[in-house]
């Protein structure tokens, strides 16, 4: 246990929602009115940085740090991500690697300030607080990690509004729209309330509920045609514009949330153990994995392609259980990469009410041949698989040769 009374001075992982809003008084509180020095990450959250300066200094922090990490989160972390195929039980890992970009920044602000502690909002049942203090164990390894969570009284999210009330600290939700929930540029998540009831449907149509789109019942009646070019398996372009790959997340975010917002309602695996029902809205991110994944199809061998989507699972795997500064995770990024050498082209996609449906892709290290391929004359000598076969079928042959000799034997 950490000695209290050693604590002058904590880093606060921030982000002014509910978790968050109550630690800054709680630490001041039960820690010897420490000093509390908020760090907010933007990893794309948008409007959910508003006002938020005032708030942590109104609630007892003596300054705030918003650290702007969009670029880095993306660039080093989403499509290292994307061109490894990773998935994890079909959820695209919005959250997973938001925390090791927002962790490496505490560690380094928590140095500079002198830091004795740093803190986080993450709960003892979620994945949170593993990614955020294996990070921080990597870059500040002797440095007290405080998590409330596993300390206070506090048993749920409404006994924190109770908290919030009686210390008047001003909320952006209320009872009725107490959900969980993640944002940053890649992704939304939604949990708790009816979401736990694995009965219930998700009120996709209700006003407020989506963030980042409609449902499909509310998309237009007239699909919507993209293009996306890749480099080394790197998103380059959309619709032929030049852009970064954070520019293009972005557009996709505001394109596919207008006609096809794609949305992922799963039971999950946690780490810690239990099963946990979500509703994600990753709308650009699904456009692009479609993407990159229908060019590799293109691009990739088949031993190459086949052995990458072994190792995707593990590199998932990875990021989900928040072990994204290990050796290995280095060296499956340094394997992908390897892999995307020749990764080059452009996808065409149609989108329409919630399906995205191939419409063309072009490379100029495609190993499809329409001459090879086509059910059209062609010059492929078609009597060389009778070689090919005998080849292939001698050891089955000869096992069933085998076998019946044996049995025919036995019957005597």
């Amino acid at each position: 246990m950490t000695n209290k009374e050693n604590i002058k001075k904590v880093v606060l992982a921030y982000s002014g929602g509910l978790d968050t809003s109550i630690i800054i008084p709680w630490l001041k509180e039960n820690y010897n009115n420490c000093e509390v020095i908020a760090v907010s990450g933007n990893v794309g959250q948008a409007d959910e940085l508003e006002g938020l300066e005032e708030k942590a200094l109104k609630t007892g922090a003596s300054k705030l740090y918003v650290e702007d990490l969009t670029e880095e989160f993306v660039d080093d972390f989403i499509v290292p991500t994307m061109k490894a195929g990773a998935i994890y039980e079909e959820y695209l890992l919005g959250t997973s690697f938001a925390r090791p970009v927002i962790a490496k920044r505490i560690a380094e602000i928590a140095i500079a300030e002198g830091a004795d502690a740093i803190c986080h909002g993450c709960t003892g049942k979620g994945n949170d607080q593993v990614r955020f203090e294996l990070t921080l164990k990597h870059f500040v390894p002797d440095m007290p990690i405080i998590a409330p969570w596993r300390e206070w009284d506090i048993k749920s999210r409404e006994e924190e509004i109770d908290y919030a009330e009686a210390h008047n600290i001003p909320l952006k939700i209320n009872r009725e729209t107490n959900y969980s929930k993640d944002k940053n540029l890649w992704h939304l998540s939604h949990e708790g309330l009816d979401l736990e009831d694995v009965g219930n449907e998700p009120t996709y149509e209700k006003k407020g509920f989506l963030e980042m789109g409609v449902s499909p019942i509310d998309a237009p009646d007239a699909p919507t045609y993209i293009t996306l070019d890749f480099e080394k398996g790197a998103p380059v372009a959309l619709n032929d514009k030049k852009m970064s790959a954070k520019e293009i997340i972005l557009a996709l975010n505001e394109i596919c949330g207008a006609n096809v917002i794609v949305l992922l309602d799963i039971v999950e695996n946690r780490l810690v153990g239990m099963k946990c029902r979500g509703v994600y809205e990753t709308p650009g991110g699904t456009i692009l994995y479609k993407a990159h994944e229908y060019l590799e199809t293109l691009c990739l061998d088949k031993l190459t392609a086949h052995k990458k989507a072994e190792l995707a699972i593990t590199f998932a795997d990875l990021v989900y259980n928040g072990q994204w500064y290990t050796p290995l995770r280095e060296a499956l990024s340094a394997f992908v990469d390897k892999t995307q050498e020749k990764v080059t082209g452009k996808v065409r996609l149609k989108l329409y009410k919630g399906n995205i449906i191939k419409a063309g892709a072009w490379s100029k290290y495609s190993l499809y041949s329409e001459e090879i391929a086509t059910f059209g004359e062609s010059d492929y000598n078609q009597k060389d698989s009778e070689g090919f076969i005998n080849l292939l079928v001698l050891p089955i042959k000869f096992q069933a040769m085998v076998d019946h000799a044996n049995a025919k034997e036995e019957n005597k």
